[in-house]
């Protein structure tokens, strides 16, 4: 007979099964979490680095009794709770409840090996891949192809986490995305379909792990990508509103369109594939003439060059012989399809942009692209999250400027309300005694043309002081290049390692097992990267992260907010620098013996007036504006670490 389920019990044997350290504000959450689940409260939790936050939300998401959600940001976060905390929750839940529930991972079906293309080839093969030299393109299709073989044969997921070593451009020949996909009913190899399997075995879980993307796709575009459920755990939750953004941009240029058109040559009857290529040249003629940038007026050669586009899509699509149930299944034909039938959606999206969407142009080195995003997601995720699940948020960094209200109002919740409430379950971590905070006070203001020579020098400075053992923030890639060229050239017996000199798990690599070394770097640094230890005693951010002025998306948003009466710079520009700094400055301290300094080269923290709101998002750090009282700390840390 089951035991009587109990949060704290299962914790304590839970939080013993990984071999970690009962903490009370993992307590204090993990009765939050239950408390919400069964109110149907929505519930933000800040819980810092440390804390053990996974376990805080997944012990009463087990005891729930009902289906949960949890989306992640992270590729990382997901394997972690996949392949160690789930399993070790499980193990010692048994031990005070029994029999435990079952749990499963749904990802997009990319993420799998579709067996229909591995034994019958994709559409676009050229010839046969088996007799290439090893290490080419068709090698690697070839390797992959007999792993999906050995995943079927065996009854493993298919997944492409477990697959061998690989470019994106094979694991395309050996995958499909849903709209290229036969469907299940039409696939002859259905019966063994990596995806439908992982649906299935999902349709029997009660615990579901998937990432944001497709959280949003299944919840607010309304795509069934997931089982019915409730409850929905979003960690990593400051990513939310951009990840649900992310997933529901468009984009569209010449070359997509030209390549739909071709396709479709194969298949179809009729003009509409020619028409569709001609629709393509008069998009280039119009986008070779336009500046990169917002749009905000599209112009009459735009509007016409989008109405092709869409009309000859259309056109094409009515070209394409209609199944008749009989016939041998055409994954080619499937595939020109889909390839057209997205073209026709996203032009037609631009050609009819409302006021809640921004619409800009990139150029790459070969060809000028069209962009399309909401700019703001919020009254989506209230409707259609919010408005029909029990949420829970949680993150490290959920309070900007002191208090929850600026998350809360991006994602669609209303200060004030009494349908959601918040947490602040604090951190293990002293950071008042393990952290200082420096602002170089005295440093001139950063300039549009990068680092100047007093910012080298005040680099170069504490990166000495600090015996090297440096991470390095740097708001652009030009410039953790210019600080890694100069501090390299005064500093020639610390090695000096930059973002783009490796892939940055090799990087990262090496930074932690030479501690006195140093890693320059631009965002993907700024979060995500756990770096504990002697290796890391010094973070360095070279200026407030406010994002470009000319940053389609963020300044549609910040002129939105301003239509609306509300202020632009503080509620876009502001919140966003708020959250990377604090992201940023939590690289520094990752486990209670870490000790080390932020150096903040940016005096505006200490002197603007938006300076209190982005230091009151940062830890609780001690804090200083004195430059020999931090060099004076780096050195004595640098001297503890190097003594035996």
């Amino acid at each position: 007979m089951a035991k009587t389920p109990d949060v704290r019990a299962v914790l304590h044997a839970a939080v013993e099964a990984v071999g970690g350290e009962e903490r009370p504000g993992q307590i204090e959450m993990a009765e939050a979490v239950r408390h919400s689940l069964e109110s149907g409260e929505h519930l933000l939790v800040q819980a810092g680095t440390g804390t053990g936050k996974s376990l805080g939300y997944l012990v009463p998401s087990l005891l729930h009794g009902k289906r949960v959600i949890v989306a992640t940001a992270t590729l990382n976060l997901q394997h972690q709770l996949v392949e160690r905390d789930i399993p070790a929750l499980k193990d010692a839940a048994r031990k005070t409840m029994g029999e435990v529930p079952h749990h499963a991972v749904v990802k997009g079906r990319s993420n799998y090996a579709c067996l229909h293309r591995v034994r019958e080839g994709a559409p676009d093969d050229q010839g046969t891949l088996v007799e290439v030299p090893e290490g080419s393109l068709g090698a690697e299709v070839v390797e992959l192809r007999e792993w999906a073989e050995e995943q079927a044969s065996a009854g493993h997921s298919g997944d492409k986490d477990s697959a061998p070593s690989h470019t994106e451009r094979a694991w395309r020949q050996v995958s499909v995305n849903h709209r290229e996909c036969l469907g299940a009913s039409r696939c002859a190899h259905a019966q063994e379909c990596f995806a439908e399997l992982a649906r299935e075995d999902a349709q029997d879980a009660q615990l579901i792990v998937t990432n944001h993307a497709l959280l949003a796709i299944d919840a607010i575009d309304g795509v069934p990508m997931l089982p019915e459920y409730g409850a929905v755990i979003v960690d990593e939750a400051h990513e939310l509103a951009a990840r649900v953004t992310q997933a529901s941009t468009d984009e569209l240029d010449s070359a997509m369109i030209e390549r739909a058109a071709r396709r479709a040559r194969t298949h179809a009857d009729g003009q509409g594939a020619d028409d569709l290529a001609d629709a393509s040249d008069a998009l280039n003629d119009v986008l070779v003439r336009m500046d990169e940038g917002r749009i905000d007026n599209v112009d009459e050669s735009l509007q016409e060059a989008l109405a092709l586009i869409r009309d000859s899509a259309r056109a094409t699509m009515s070209d394409f012989p209609k199944e008749d149930g009989k016939s041998e299944p055409d994954a080619a034909r499937q595939q020109a399809r889909g390839m057209v039938d997205d073209v026709r959606k996203i032009a037609d999206r631009m050609a009819s942009k409302g006021e809640t969407e921004v619409l800009w142009m990139s150029a790459g080195q070969r060809d000028k692209r069209l962009h399309i995003a909401p700019i703001d997601v919020s009254a989506s995720l209230r409707e259609k999250l919010f408005g029909e699940k029990t949420v829970v948020l949680t993150s490290a960094t959920l309070k900007l400027g002191g208090g929850f209200d600026p998350v809360a109002q991006s994602l669609g919740l209303k200060p004030g309300d009494d349908d959601w409430s918040s947490l602040d379950v604090g951190s293990p971590f002293d950071y008042q005694q393990q952290g200082m905070l420096y602002v170089a006070k005295d440093l001139p203001l950063p300039g549009r043309d990068g680092l100047e020579e007093a910012q080298l020098a005040e680099i170069t400075a504490l990166v000495e002081a600090a015996g090297g053992r440096t991470l390095g923030l740097f708001s652009s890639r030009r410039a953790a290049e210019r600080a890694a060229e100069v501090v390299r050239e005064r500093l020639p017996d610390i090695d000096i390692w930059c973002q783009g000199d490796a892939q940055l798990p090799e990087l990262a690599r090496r930074f932690a097992e030479t501690p006195s070394t140093c890693l320059f770097g631009t965002l993907s640094l700024w979060q995500g990267v756990d770096l504990p230890g002697d290796t890391c005693q010094l973070v360095i951010i070279d200026r407030i992260p406010f994002p470009r002025p000319d940053d389609p998306l963020m300044s549609a948003r910040q002129r939105l907010v301003e239509k609306r009466g509300g202020n632009g710079f503080m509620n876009v520009a502001a919140h966003h620098a708020a959250l990377l700094l604090a992201q940023g400055t939590g690289r520094l301290i990752r486990r209670a013996t870490d000790k080390g300094v932020v150096a903040i080269l940016d005096p505006r923290i200490v002197t603007a007036r938006y300076g209190s709101f982005l230091a009151a998002s940062l830890p609780d750090m001690w804090r200083t504006t004195d430059r020999e009282t931090a060099l004076g700390a780096l050195r004595r840390l640098d001297e503890a670490a190097t003594t035996p």
